[in-house]
């Protein structure tokens, strides 16, 4: 197994979705407060200086603490800024939207309990230097697909200081690395934990087992549009089906016309069990097979366009899986290295191999940076899943033998070719490894959940205002 494939392997395989990947969606909704969305914990957010008062005396100032954690404040803007973020994820992913006094209360309790955490880090000792920092604005930057200077020039442009972005980065590493040394290191599966798992798996066909990976492409509708706006974003949405329909590539359609956070990942919205997915989008895809096209469909986000990406019992595959056998060529980015060099040394390896000048096996052995580098990029036979999303997506849009464009992942910049694919049945040896990640991340969600629950207790709170 070669250096990258396992790294990649344990990125896709974490419970607690790696930075990178949390990040991903970070660009792709509107930057304003956008911390207080993604991050964890919740935009690690200062109090602010009071505003002035707004009237006689006795009326409130404009912000206020509605509670204390440990001494460190917790807002009314803060929890009003998660609680709106909140509320557009939800929609966005076409699920109902409670009633505010329910959320709000989930809303305030979440900031605690990531406020607990950050500040347990700090008390632990955690450190995060300068390096990784920046690394992690890399990767976001990358993610996206825009350079770290146009991610400063975003942020600038929606009033967010770059030192306070940085700042929330931080605070995201401390508290995964302590979540890492906390929970994540001492979860372990047994053999026998397999052995009971694949026995649950045999004969399982209700709903409730069922797997889905799907992909979307929304065509948001504003919250008070009239019947002409919605009537001209329905046609849009029935014009972007016709388009998928008619073969053009699902992901570069997302790209371009969704709405979705999920846009920048070509709307992959990962592997996940049904119950998972709002009710809307099982009910339309249930009768579908993979590759199917379901849309336009209303929510009260607006018009979605689902496309089916994989579907299985939950956790495990079907006995026959496609697998892909690729090589590739590896650039590390280094302060010697940037992005742009990367992308043209490859470019230009990619024109030489394809005038025949070069031979992709003798580049990937003398220059790539990875561990396949002594097999001449040789990946094997790969399952899906296998590697991280960004390469995996260009890999799977090749055919064979041929060769893709640079492309950026957060290992650095690749270059890909597909040698061939197959239909392959799943070894019992593949099926018990598929068993223990799938365990090993359950049982990895249980312990972070317990953990953090335990964090929330030993934290002192004090409740001072109802946000408002």
């Amino acid at each position: 197994m070669t250096n990258f494939r396992l790294f990649a392997g344990l990125a896709r395989r974490l419970p607690v979705r790696p930075l990178a990947a949390a990040l991903a969606l970070l660009l792709t909704l509107p930057l304003t407060d956008v911390q207080a969305q993604i991050l964890r914990p919740s935009g690690g957010l200062r109090l602010p200086t009071p505003a002035a008062s707004v009237g006689a005396a006795g009326q409130r100032q404009a912000d206020f603490i509605v509670a204390v954690v440990n001494s460190e404040p917790i807002t009314n803007s803060e929890v009003r800024t998660k609680l709106a973020r909140t509320e557009q994820q939800i929609i966005q992913q076409g699920a109902t939207l409670p009633p505010r006094s329910e959320l709000l209360p989930q809303v305030l309790e979440r900031l605690i309990s990531d406020k607990a955490q950050l500040q347990l880090a700090r008390s632990a000792g955690v450190r995060v230097d300068d390096n990784a920092v920046e690394a992690a604005v890399q990767a976001v930057a990358r993610q996206n697909q825009i350079s770290v200077d146009e991610l400063r020039r975003r942020l600038k442009a929606d009033g967010i200081a770059y030192s306070q972005f940085e700042s929330d980065l931080r605070d995201e590493l401390l508290v995964s690395r302590l979540r890492q040394r906390e929970v994540e290191s001492r979860v372990t599966v047994s053999e026998q934990d397999i052995d009971q798992f694949l026995r649950e798996q045999e004969g399982a066909s209700e709903l409730s087992s069922l797997a889905l990976n799907l992909a979307q492409i929304l065509v948001a509708v504003p919250e008070n549009a009239t019947p002409g706006q919605v009537a001209a974003l329905q046609a849009k949405a029935q014009q972007v089906m016709e388009r998928a329909r008619g073969g053009a590539d699902f992901a570069a359609l997302a790209n371009e016309f969704s709405d979705s956070p999920t846009r920048g990942t070509g709307g992959l919205m990962g592997l996940r069990e049904a119950d998972r997915y709002p009710p809307l989008f099982v009910e339309s895809t249930k009768s579908l097979k993979v590759g199917g096209l379901a849309g336009p469909i209303r929510s009260g986000a607006g018009f979605h366009i689902l496309k089916v990406i994989e579907k299985r019992q939950a956790g495990m595959p079907g006995s026959v899986i496609p697998q892909t056998h690729a090589r590739h060529i590896l650039l590390r980015l280094s302060p010697k290295q940037g992005e742009t060099a990367a992308m043209e040394k490859l470019a230009a390896f990619r024109k030489r191999i394809l005038a025949g000048q070069a031979d992709f096996a003798a580049l990937a052995r003398e220059n790539s940076e990875d561990g396949s580098a002594k097999q001449g990029g040789d990946l094997g036979w790969a399952n899906p899943g296998m590697f991280v999303p960004e390469f995996e997506k260009v890999m799977n849009g090749l055919a064979p033998n041929q060769i893709s464009e640079p492309l950026v992942s957060r290992f650095g910049v690749h270059l890909i070719q597909v040698l061939e694919r197959r239909e392959a049945q799943m070894s019992p040896r593949d099926q018990r490894e598929m068993a223990r990640n799938v365990l090993r991340g359950k049982k990895q969600d249980e312990a972070y959940a317990l953990w953090a629950q335990e964090v929330r207790g030993r934290a002192y709170v004090e409740y001072r205002e109802s946000p408002q």
